[in-house]
């Protein structure tokens, strides 16, 4: 009641913000990221960088956000770590090459957000 109007548009009770993420914590995100990925992955996940530093995946993802940093979008080819990868490339790349006569191919992602696409 003493401040008025001005001591009710803040409430005392709680912290003023939430506190930044220490600089050190930053600079880490921002060297692995832009490292090698973690073994058995092909790139850097918000689940996977915020497990190998300690931080919250939204707190990742606003760092990365921050510095324009996108890993799952980097524009390059990144190897298969499936150990029958060659097999699966012959056996597509064989496909249309030299496709069957009266044959249908079905091609599937793995990516849920990709519907499967039919070729007759």
């Amino acid at each position: 009641m003493s401040e008025g109007v001005a001591g009710l548009l803040r409430e005392k009770t709680r912290p003023p913000g939430i506190p930044k993420t220490a600089e050190a914590k930053v600079t880490e995100v921002l060297r692995l990221t832009q490292g090698p990925p973690p073994p058995d992955a092909t790139h850097w996940t918000l689940r996977a960088m915020a497990k190998a530093v300690g931080l919250a995946a939204s707190t990742v993802c606003d760092i990365w956000k921050a510095h324009g940093l996108a890993p799952h979008r980097w524009r390059q080819f990144k190897l298969s770590n499936d150990p029958a990868f060659v097999d699966k490339l012959r056996d597509v790349v064989g496909l249309y090459v030299a496709p069957p006569a009266h044959a249908v191919v079905l091609s599937v992602d793995e990516k849920e957000s990709v519907r499967p696409s039919v070729y007759l």
